[in-house]
């Protein structure tokens, strides 16, 4: 009988009777073992020494091996948010070390960039959009990453951020819808420009997040001026019917009803929308990550905390109600800011000449509060932090150092708070 007769009727007898088989009944057959399998005492074995039973078991399971999965990325990610903590404080510490000269180069870029802006807005005013998107898309994420780090972060729900947002949306995707522009016109020279002035931000061009923080309330109004005023590619949407001041303008307002109605009735309804989501995501939502943690900042709580280290007008507007209510009394007090700036935006919308003069306000006042800063704040925050510099010394070396050498220590301090003293003077 040939090979092939013989491999059919073995083929048969393997159907018909499992006894006929060659091979043990407990054992893998040779044919089907895979590579790294061996037989030790009727059993087959992986080389690692696991039962091929219970790899069968375990890999039958898909519950196991998804809580298997997740347990493995779980450990990397915990591995990974560890290697980017210990990243993130390394480059703390050296930017600490090297704080003067990234403050000098912060400087050098802020005044160039700042005389290009300049130039930007006299020759080609209809590329400051443009110029405005690419520094939002550009730094308000590395500003999250920064906020995230220092527990700040829940700064970028703030009103600026949701309002600069929209600005972003309208400028890319709508820009020639006129009531869009209206809305967005009322936020940036209402809550937005008048919040540059009450909160006294300060443009110092050696401190990036000063500048950063004064160009996302500026750089909003600045745009839509120039889009009002002094883009020509809005001369082309004049329109040439109408009443003598409203002719060469864009966009065009048909009455004082229209106006109100886009330039406060529907930016105040678009406020609220945000309040609403702002309380229902840090008061509800967030509320126990808030209480477990009090070194995480809201715009509240620093507000709040200065207001109440100052005991000024604030703080006691704030506690009409009760401490009890003083977040509720803050919603408030915001909301009736709010009213009351986008209602002028109004006479502002109207006047070319009311509209420059207030430019020249905002610009002002960020300057003024800059010079503030850098001649009453930054020199005493420059000596509080060399003399926990100095306070550290001795804890380190004191220990290596005999008795007698702690007097030498204190005179060595002194001296250098002179020096000190002599390079701030």
């Amino acid at each position: 009988m040939d090979n092939q007769g013989l491999k059919k009727k073995e083929v048969e007898g393997v159907g018909k009777k499992k006894t006929h088989m060659w091979w043990p009944t407990m054992v893998t057959p040779p044919t089907l073992m895979g590579k790294g399998e061996r037989m030790s005492d009727g059993e087959v074995t992986f080389d690692d020494g696991e039962p091929f039973g219970k790899v069968r078991l375990r890999l039958s399971d898909p519950s196991k091996r998804v809580v298997q999965t997740k347990e493995l990325f779980s450990k990397q990610a915990v591995q990974t948010k560890e290697i980017l903590s210990k990243q993130a404080v390394k480059i703390a510490k050296q930017a600490e070390e090297h704080e003067r000269f990234i403050n000098k180069v912060t400087h050098l870029l802020g005044v160039l960039g700042f005389g290009a802006f300049c130039y930007l807005m006299g020759a080609r005013p209809q590329d400051v959009p443009y110029v405005y998107c690419l520094f939002f898309v550009t730094f308000v994420p590395l500003r999250w990453i920064y906020y995230r780090f220092k527990k700040l972060h829940y700064y970028l729900l703030d009103f600026c951020y949701y309002a600069n947002t929209i600005f972003v949306v309208m400028l890319l995707f709508f820009p020639k819808n006129e009531k869009l522009f209206m809305v967005c016109f009322s936020f940036a020279e209402g809550p937005l420009a008048w919040a540059l002035i009450v909160w006294r931000c300060s443009l110092v061009f050696s401190s990036v997040d000063k500048i950063v923080s004064v160009l996302i309330h500026l750089l909003p109004g600045i745009v839509f001026f120039t889009i009002r005023w002094w883009n020509p590619t809005t001369f082309e949407a004049m329109h040439p019917e109408g009443p003598a001041h409203l002719r060469a303008s864009w966009p065009y307002a048909e009455d004082s009803s229209y106006l109100w109605t886009w330039l406060f009735v529907v930016p105040l309804a678009a406020y609220t929308l945000w309040q609403l989501l702002y309380f229902l995501i840090v008061n509800v939502l967030r509320r126990q990550r808030l209480l477990r943690d009090p070194e995480v900042m809201t715009s509240y709580r620093e507000l709040s905390k200065k207001a109440q280290k100052a005991n000024n007008i604030w703080w006691r507007l704030s506690g009409l109600l009760g401490d009890n209510n003083r977040n509720a009394m803050y919603i408030l007090l915001q909301a009736v800011f709010t009213v009351a700036t986008m209602a002028l935006t109004v006479p502002i919308f109207l006047s070319y000449e009311m509209h420059v003069t207030f430019q020249i306000l905002k610009v002002s006042a960020a300057i003024w509060n800059g010079g503030s800063f850098l001649l009453e704040v930054m020199p005493k925050q420059v000596v509080l932090k060399e003399k926990k510099k100095l306070e550290m010394k001795p804890i380190t070396t004191q220990p290596e150092q005999p008795a007698p050498s702690m007097d030498t220590s204190t005179n060595d301090n002194h001296g250098s708070e002179e020096a000190i003293n002599s390079d701030n003077s």
